[in-house]
């Protein structure tokens, strides 16, 4: 008497990540680097650091790449007292801000130029900001810390001012013309933060730093 067989699948090949030829699919490159989480309160995992006015850690999924599935981002700062964060809007998403620690003062500003919101900040409060929105907000007498989520998992910034500002990037001539101004304001516009980034110290702080030099 003949053995019963019992019907079985096919087996597919089995896919593998192997190192520096990554995955053949985006799930799998998930469960390869097996890395769902990251803490970015770590100030070693800080992408702008100014000793004298705070930090900002950003988290997209370039660093996590599971945030491609849920198409968000984060962003985790901290000013410290009387510091700025430089004048910027999201160029690909809405944000939502929420306070962690101490306030801040917030002004929001719409893609035409009309300011939707200026006022305080405060710990356990929340501020949406739509795309395109410009927003700045500057530390009080404490140490302000926030965080943002944003509707994109690779959220692009731009600045107003700073190192990689907009207004750094234009010929003196277009905002001479542009702002009916001077050479020589049109230069102090194009430079007045030297090679700071995002964020900016108080001018009382600058004042005592060029005293101490």
């Amino acid at each position: 008497m003949r053995e019963q067989e019992v019907p079985q699948p096919e087996r597919e090949p089995r896919q593998e990540c192997q190192e520096g030829r990554g995955c053949q699919s985006n799930l799998l490159e998930v469960y390869c680097t097996l890395k769902i989480t990251q803490n970015i309160g770590d100030p070693r995992l800080a992408d702008y650091f100014n000793p004298r006015a705070g930090r900002i850690t950003t988290l997209n999924s370039q660093k996590l790449p599971i945030l491609r599935f849920v198409q968000m981002s984060a962003v985790r700062g901290l000013l410290r007292p009387n510091a700025i964060r430089s004048p910027h809007w999201n160029v690909n998403a809405h944000s939502i801000v929420y306070a962690l620690r101490g306030y801040s003062r917030v002004q929001v500003v719409g893609h035409r130029g009309q300011t939707v919101f200026v006022g305080e900040l405060r710990q356990g409060q929340l501020l949406v900001v739509p795309q395109y929105f410009a927003m700045m907000f500057q530390a009080q007498r404490e140490t302000f810390e926030w965080v943002s989520i944003k509707t994109n998992d690779n959220a692009m910034v731009n600045h107003f001012v700073g190192k990689t500002s907009a207004l750094r990037g234009m010929p003196v001539e277009v905002l001479m013309n542009s702002y009916c101004i001077s050479r020589e304001e049109a230069m102090q516009l194009k430079f007045n933060r030297g090679n700071e980034l995002a964020l900016f110290t108080s001018k009382i702080e600058r004042e005592a730093i060029r005293t101490s030099a």
